[in-house]
């Protein structure tokens, strides 16, 4: 009987003993169970493992000869751990000790998880079979978006094909194969990885909806459901299947798929194995450490993001340190840290293939025009020529229409039908794109009646439920360069009492300044939708002070917001006007019934 994948807690720290952390290496006991464990400290990365070497289950204690403080020194038989990579170095090249999930809790404590059973794939395994030429066929549309051909059945990965993603942030790179459509609709099952518009992408959806409502759709069982906002969306889909962790899910005698959640994120990220007639295709697709860094090894395909960029971060920040030559630093060192990592991850996995996907997204409105000529990313042939230069792992790098046959690249890789490029004349890169409607969606919300009355920034904030931190921020709505919108919101928020005062207060406090295009704010405040589609779609400018990442709170507004949207038409209908604890707007002019 399959046991579904859980998350067990094995140690909490306080906020406290948090903060109390050193650099390098810190050896803790669960007191209650007599367990022991090692965090070794980056700044502010944490990684952890038990204290029990993988050779006779010995003791580590501190390696008094490393002084570069990373070692760890088995009390057995001196194996030597290096906590920072979590491989053996005494003897050399032997093991890779199991790596915990590290993950902060909302008043800034700390649990250790372990996710057990570690390796579920390994349940009911089956021995690979002989694949005929055009039986197992993987086909690139478009960014996260693979169309595979299983024998008789079709999947297709992560449909993002028409419209923007992040509000109006991220557009395709590539041009969709024209028959986008058709292959979705005869796809027998859809896989959604997770709640991020460039996986979900209600526009898509929506196209498919009109012809196919009752397509099957498989997501992971995540805290924040993958599609928490389906009912408010409009898009009528009637078939979503939601599964749980760790446990496969049986198509047909030959094929059957596997989820499995993050260990960074496990809230609302997951990745996926499809195995069809013993062979295996691994997606990891956005995960920072999928399945807490276990996977297996040796599949016949593996793809993953690779490209970076997907945050504000630092493009969007100001002042302080954020000048340009440091964030132009600050991103190389980022991307070439990423295409190391993803390097030594497909070596150490060693797939037959490896298939960089999911980071084709472009900035190309012309107003973000900043943020494209900023926001490098990685080459993906960079990376496959960095992947050669290490293994022999087979390299694709996907265009939109090309089909790699897996059957034949297994048998003889250099098989010239191995892969199949589209047609010669086929157009690759998107050079326009229609911004037009959604940008006609996105400003409807501006001159909507809930503006009208200021109160609603109470009302929106109180329904966030965000509070009893210290923190104070200042939103100002803006045009389309980031300057005050006339007549818009500019106001502050203290979370510690929930509070939207006239000026800051005088106790201490970490302030932000978040400066938002007001059509962007205003649809993300109308429906309830969380703050990605602000951060990860490059619509603020912020300034914090201090330079701190203030986690619990922009992973509120990120992850854990109500999952309906504010009653507005209630709130409307009590006639809200100004009386205690109405939010004090600076700016002269604005809006509505705004106290001056």
């Amino acid at each position: 009987m399959d046991i579904e994948q859980r998350a067990e807690i094995l140690l909490c720290l306080s906020p406290a003993e948090v903060a109390n952390l050193k650099e390098g290496i810190n050896f803790f006991r669960n007191k209650s169970t007599g367990k022991d464990y090692i965090f070794y400290k980056n700044k502010c990365h944490l990684r952890a493992c038990k204290n029990m070497c993988k050779h006779q289950g010995g003791l580590f204690i501190k390696d008094i000869e490393d002084l570069d403080g990373r070692s760890v020194k088995c009390t057995k038989h001196n194996w030597k751990l290096d906590v920072s990579t979590m491989k053996y170095i005494n003897p050399p090249e032997s093991f890779c000790q199991d790596e915990l999930v590290v993950e902060m809790d909302e008043n800034n404590g700390l649990l250790l998880l372990e996710l057990n059973p570690p390796n579920p794939w390994d349940s009911e395994p089956r021995s690979p079979e002989d694949l005929a030429f055009g039986e197992v066929q993987v086909t690139y549309l478009t960014h996260a978006c693979m169309d595979l051909k299983l024998g008789d059945k079709r999947m297709v990965f992560d449909p993002w094909l028409m419209g923007p993603a992040f509000a109006r942030g991220w557009w395709l790179l590539h041009e969709p194969p024209s028959d986008w459509l058709e292959r979705l609709c005869q796809a027998d099952l859809i896989y959604v990885s997770h709640m991020h518009s460039d996986h979900l992408n209600y526009p898509t959806l929506k196209k498919l909806a009109e012809r196919r409502p009752d397509i099957p759709i498989y997501v992971g069982n995540t805290e924040r459901p993958v599609f928490w906002n389906l009912n408010h969306s409009g898009v009528k889909l009637t078939n979503i299947n939601v599964v749980p962790f760790g446990i496969w899910q049986q198509v047909d005698k030959n094929l059957r798929f596997m989820i499995l959640m993050d260990g960074v994120h496990p809230e609302m990220d997951t990745c996926i194995i499809v195995e069809y007639k013993g062979h295996k295709i691994l997606n990891t697709v956005d995960c920072t450490r999928p399945n807490g860094g276990r996977l297996p090894e040796k599949v016949d395909l593996m793809m993953s993001d690779f490209a970076g960029g997907a945050s504000g971060f630092p493009m969007t920040f100001n002042g302080g340190k954020f000048t340009e030559e440091w964030k132009a630093q600050f991103i190389k060192t980022e991307r070439k840290k990423l295409l190391n990592y993803k390097s030594q991850l497909v070596k150490d996995l060693h797939p037959r293939i490896y298939c960089p996907f999911a980071g084709y997204f472009v900035e190309s409105h012309p107003s973000d025009k900043y943020i494209k000529e900023t926001n490098i990313k990685n080459d993906p042939i960079e990376l496959n020529n960095l992947i050669k230069k290490n293994s022999d792992v087979i390299t694709w790098t996907p265009r939109p229409g090309a089909t790699l046959d897996l059957g034949r690249m297994l048998k003889d890789p250099t098989d010239s039908k191995g892969i199949i490029e589209p047609p010669q004349g086929t157009k690759i890169y998107k050079d326009s794109w229609d911004f037009e409607p959604y940008l006609k969606v996105l400003n409807t919300a501006v001159e909507d009646e809930i503006f009208l009355h200021s109160s609603w920034i109470k009302e929106y904030f109180t329904w966030a439920g965000f509070k009893d931190y210290n923190l104070v921020i200042r939103m100002i709505e803006t045009d389309e360069d980031f300057s005050p919108f006339p007549g818009g919101y500019d106001y502050l928020v203290d979370f510690l009492d929930l509070s939207f005062p006239k000026e800051r207060p005088r106790r201490e406090h970490p302030y932000e300044e978040i400066r938002s295009r007001v059509d962007v704010i205003r649809y993300v405040v109308k429906n309830g939708l969380l703050w990605d589609d602000l951060y990860i779609g490059f619509q603020t400018r912020l300034q914090r002070d201090p330079d701190i990442y203030h986690h619990l709170f922009w992973n509120h507004f990120q992850i854990k917001l109500p999952q309906t949207p504010p009653d507005w038409r209630s709130f409307l209908m009590r006639g809200e006007q100004n009386g205690s604890g109405t939010p004090q707007v600076r700016c002269p002019g604005c809006l509505g019934d705004t106290p001056l």
